[in-house]
């Protein structure tokens, strides 16, 4: 899939988007990055989400998905993970925690009200605010949402540039602008309404080949652009000079208007709307009474664009994972490969705890590729997005309780969490653990000897989770790995569910009035894989946080089985874990070959 590869070129990207699935959102996937983009929407199709049908997964597609060939994949809407600016804030916070290296970008649709979200996006410590107008985006976009939805991108980005300036905020963010950024022109139009930097999607695509035959959802690109058919990517007429070729084109438009207008760099014009006039030669009547004032009015100085984007990289502050990464028998057992165990009290101010830490193992080693053993154990109150980005090799246990977002982005190793010892209430009955958990994990197991809040392991990917009881949406659009839920649930189980299974224990005789049944079905666990399955996850639960259900369950095992339903989407129907007739499935399916 590198094909044509010459000497210097660098196959990573060095801007890694964040978009609501988190398909593929590993830590060693967000390490290998110089900026890091949260997508909260495009100016094609603002807050939908998507899909990827199951057609278009292939092998290769589903590694890089961290997903299973064939399995349609769902991404939500953005309010599943980012319900309010302090959401988005975390998540900034986040990922300057994994990567504090890369900057972090927050993509906002063009659209009247934009400025407001942008001085929250400002305020909430992202490096980059980038306006994506409604023109361009993909041939895969709704058709409503081609012709109807988002807005130009000069509006929101004029509104954008003037509500920072005119509440200081301006100098703490680069504004970048795309959605229908076609040639010179543009960007100097875009630089004096306020744009520090530019996208170049579409002509970028139409540059190396792309055809525009909108039909990139069916996987039939002619041109191989957008297809996972090797006989249509044998078609690609690309080449990286063709690109490079029209940037220069692009870069000399830009030169020439610049020297036309009397300025030496952009530097000069960028945030100088009152270099620009409506023109009076457009005599159509119904823009007669159009009023531009607005796009042409200058706010104030804004600081020098270089500058601004030159700047280092915000900070989240002094961190607890500093510490632990200051310890030098910490940092060697990571370099060499080592087994070391540490423990540190935590308070609910200690956001994002060993996501750092997570970071700096797989720098080193990748997600899967450090064979040492880092054992922490903490006491206290965990804050948001505690263990977020936990890789293989780190085993956590939280003693105590923790805030939403716990295992965001979980890509290996075991996290546990239980009640302190001694506690007086019953553990199967207590919240330990926040909101929206496990939130686009591709790997790794946590065990929480307690109950979970609303939207429990939602776009989980591979990841496996015991829990003892849930809030609403619990599985809500996963994709693959295993939920255990020892305990009562919400409603609205399993809605957009397209992988993975779930065990849930049903002591009410009532969990399928909870279960949105649109794609998985409800069975009984037949099978002996199953069986083993279950049983495996509960032991190891039991193990890791002394949890007094999950012994109970068994000691009684045959009665506690008889009480588990198994949720199965349409692509896990043929697991050995769930039909009967597998086995005689793979003998058929051997004869044949």
């Amino acid at each position: 899939y590198l094909r044509g590869r010459r000497k210097g070129d660098i196959p990573p990207s060095r801007i890694k988007q964040v978009a609501s699935g988190r398909f593929g959102v590993t830590p060693q996937y967000l390490v290998n990055a110089d900026q890091l983009e949260i997508k909260i929407a495009q100016g094609a199709k603002p807050g939908e989400g998507g899909q990827l049908p199951g057609s278009k997964v292939s092998p290769y597609i589903a590694t890089l998905r961290k997903s299973k060939p064939g399995v349609p994949l769902i991404s939500p809407p953005p309010h599943h993970d980012i319900y309010s600016i302090e959401d988005l804030a975390q998540l900034i916070y986040d990922l300057h925690q994994v990567n504090d290296r890369a900057k972090v970008s927050v993509k906002l649709v063009a659209e009247a009200g934009i400025g407001v979200v942008a001085s929250g996006v400002a305020k909430a410590n992202a490096d980059v605010i980038q306006v994506s107008g409604h023109d361009g985006g993909t041939g895969a976009s709704p058709i409503s949402s081609i012709k109807h939805a988002g807005g130009p991108m000069e509006m929101g980005l004029a509104e954008v540039h003037q509500t920072l300036v005119r509440n200081e905020l301006r100098e703490r963010v680069v504004v970048r602008v795309d959605g229908g950024v076609r040639n010179g022109r543009d960007i100097l139009l875009s630089a004096m309404l306020g744009a520090d930097e530019y996208g170049f999607g579409t002509v970028a695509m139409i540059a190396t080949g792309c055809i525009m035959a909108r039909v990139c959802h069916t996987n039939n690109c002619p041109v191989g652009v957008a297809s996972q058919r090797e006989e249509l990517r044998a078609r690609f007429p690309g080449a990286p000079e063709d690109l490079v070729n029209f940037f220069h084109f692009v870069a000399e438009e830009v030169r020439a208007g610049l020297a036309e207008l009397g300025y030496k760099s952009l530097d000069d014009v960028i945030g100088r709307a009152d270099i620009l006039t409506q023109r009076s030669n457009a005599r159509l009547s119904k823009t007669s009474g159009l009023d531009l004032s607005f796009l042409t009015t200058f706010v104030g100085a804004s600081g020098v664009s270089s500058e601004r984007i030159a700047s280092p990289v915000h900070s989240n502050g002094p961190q607890l994972d500093d510490r632990i990464l200051e310890d030098p028998e910490v940092a060697e057992a990571i370099r060499s490969e080592g087994t070391i165990s540490r423990e540190y009290d935590i308070t609910n101010v200690d956001r994002s705890c060993l996501g750092r830490v997570a970071g700096a193992i797989a720098r080193q080693h990748g997600d899967k590729g450090f064979a040492g053993n880092l054992h922490i154990k903490l006491t206290g109150s965990g804050g948001q997005s505690f263990a977020c980005f936990n890789v293989q090799g780190m085993d956590v246990l939280l003693v105590g309780e923790a805030n939403d977002y716990v295992c965001k982005g979980m890509g290996g190793g075991e996290v546990a969490i239980m009640p302190p010892p001694g506690s007086t209430f019953a553990a199967e009955g207590a919240s330990l653990v926040g909101n929206t958990c496990l939130y686009g994990a591709t790997g790794g197991t946590l065990y929480v000897n307690g109950r979970a809040g609303e939207r429990f392991a939602v776009r989980n990917s591979m990841a496996d989770a015991v829990v003892e009881g849930a809030g609403d949406h619990c599985c809500e659009y996963m994709t693959g790995g295993t939920v255990v839920c020892l305990g009562t649930v919400g409603r609205n189980v399993a809605a957009g569910m397209t992988g993975g299974l779930g065990y849930f224990l049903d002591e009410e005789g009532d969990l399928c009035d909870y279960v949105n049944t649109e794609i998985v079905a409800i069975q009984r666990v037949i099978t002996p894989a199953g069986k083993a399955h279950l049983k495996g996850l509960i032991t190891a639960h039991v193990e890791k946080t002394g949890s007094a259900k999950g012994k109970a369950l068994l000691g009684n095992w045959e009665e506690s089985l008889a009480k588990f339903w198994q949720l199965v989407p349409p692509a896990e129907k043929n697991l050995p874990e769930v039909n009967l007739n597998y086995e005689s499935m793979q003998a058929k399916q051997a004869v044949a070959a």
